[in-house]
């Protein structure tokens, strides 16, 4: 079942962030993933959202987005990310016959 990945991204250090960012495409490449959105301008219309980027990615099921994830291609980029921002993803399920 198709998955979505919703990043919520807080940047704290924006050199850190961009080391991430800028070798991110490269290893999310090698994967199953599809990148939906990368926004910088995402806006909250009804509630509170105190990110300062959106990102939202969809994998064929969870076990794609967990190959990913956790590969060491990732990983090793990810303490950049970790270094340059506060991240919160939430991983959702795709609306059953949706795929």
């Amino acid at each position: 079942m198709t998955v979505y990945a919703v990043g919520n991204i807080k940047i704290k250090n924006r050199e850190e962030y961009n080391k991430y960012s800028d070798q991110f495409m490269g290893v999310f490449e090698k994967f199953k993933g599809k990148l939906l959105s990368a926004d910088f301008d995402a806006r909250a219309v009804q509630g509170e959202w105190d990110g300062d980027r959106l990102v939202l990615m969809e994998f064929p099921d969870k076990r794609a987005f967990l190959e990913w994830a956790t590969s060491e291609d990732y990983q090793a980029i990810a303490k950049h990310r970790d270094a340059g921002a506060d991240v919160t993803v939430v991983l959702a399920n795709a609306l059953e016959g949706a795929d």
